[in-house]
Parts: structure tokens; sequence; C-alpha cells
């Protein structure tokens, strides 16, 4: 169960919101971003959810205390600031996501989802699907020994689908992880990519690209369809 640690001054949002997350994460809490840092010294955190206005340090000294760091842990801005200029300014300190209060608690937790996905997807270094091997460090795909160099958001799409193999992904789901939620890219996007992998990938035969008409697409392992 992946460890969330929510930093939030206000006591009655704070247990609320550790009450609404405990069912599906482990949630450790601070009241503010100088303690939250201190349990990042003691304990491994998967995210972080923090507000923006806090005693003692705020949400955007947190995050760029930890940016300079080199801490890339995914984090989650959840305030009452609604403005643009304080959007900016997060994600410029180098936050992951920005969900506005009143909290919509069931997309709070599609929103941890999607940022713990795109970290496994980040932290993984390869994936082996028969002869065919997916390098993260490289963005390579080898296959008997030919190696094809894939543009990133190529590479990171075909690491998606082949990380949870048989599983189907929508479009936005894909748009979400991949692209990322404030990306600007369109409904085409993903198509076009998919269109691209294939025609990359037409002489590898370890798997196979499935599109799921009105849905999206999985990644089907060649051996699981003949069996």
């Amino acid at each position: 169960m992946a460890t969330i640690l929510l930093a939030e001054d206000n006591e009655a949002v704070r247990l609320l919101t550790q009450a609404k997350l405990r069912h599906q994460f482990t949630v450790v809490t601070a009241a503010n971003g100088r303690e939250a840092l201190d349990i990042l010294n003691r304990q491994h955190v998967d995210l972080i959810v923090a507000d923006v206005m806090m005693p003692v340090m705020d949400g955007y000294q947190l995050v760029r205390t930890l940016r300079a760091e080199g801490n890339e842990i995914p984090v989650l801005f959840l305030t009452a600031l609604q403005s643009m200029d304080s959007k900016r300014e997060g994600f410029s300190s180098g936050i992951d996501d920005y969900l506005t209060k009143p909290v919509d608690y069931e997309e709070l937790i599609w929103r941890i989802q999607a940022l713990l996905r795109r970290a496994h997807i980040a932290s993984e270094q390869q994936i082996l699907v028969g002869n065919t091997r997916l390098d993260s460090a490289s963005y390579t795909v080898t296959c008997r020994g030919q190696t094809l160099e894939l543009p990133k958001k190529e590479f990171d799409l075909l690491y998606k689908l082949l990380s949870y193999p048989g599983q189907i992904f929508t479009r936005s789901q894909l748009l979400d992880d991949v692209w990322g939620y404030v990306s600007e890219s369109g409904e085409d996007t993903d198509k076009t990519h998919i269109s691209r992998l294939r025609n990359r990938l037409k002489d590898v035969d370890d798997f196979q690209i499935i599109t799921i008409k009105g849905l999206g697409y999985k990644a089907e392992l060649v051996k699981e369809k003949e069996q």
C-alpha cells in the first residue's frame, strides 16, 4: 500500500482528508512544510498532498526545497487558491498536479493514483517481454539484437501499456498518465502515437497493441493470445 504524506495546517481538513484516503493508502500527516520535511527524513513516502498556505513553511517553499535537493517525489497541491498566478507558481516550483478546494475526494483519489502510476513508470528501468527489452534510461527497444530508439512520448506510451499487459487503458487515462493532466494534447494525440508505434515495431512479434473500439488500448502478449 502506497504511503501518502498529507501536509495541511487546518486540523479539521487534515483529519477529514486522512479519513477519506486511509482506505486505499497509508497516510501520515504534517501541519506545515517543515514537519513534512522532518517526516521525509525519517521514513519512506510515495507521494505528497500539500496545502499551499501553511505556517512555518508553505507549500511553495516545501516543493522548492525538495526539488533543490534532487527529490522528485510526486507532489499534488490541494488548496483553496484558484487563481492562475497560484497555479503558475505551483507548477513552476515543481509540483505535479493542482486541485482546488472544496475537495471532490473521488477525484483526489483518481489523481493520486495517476501520479503514482507515472512515478512507477519513471522509477522502473527496464521491461523484458519475450525477446524484447525496453530500457527507460535510453528510450530504446531491443529485439533479437536490433535496437530502436523511440521519441520519449512514444516510449512512455509503450512502457505504460507493457507495464500492465492485458489491462485496458482509456484514451483519457493515457493522456493523463503519459502527457500529464494539464497537457493541452487533443483526443487524437494517442491515436497518432499508437499508429507510429505500430509502424516502428512492425517486426516485433512478442506483443501487439490492441485497439478496444470505443474505449482505448491494451498490450497483448503473443504467447497469451495463442493460449
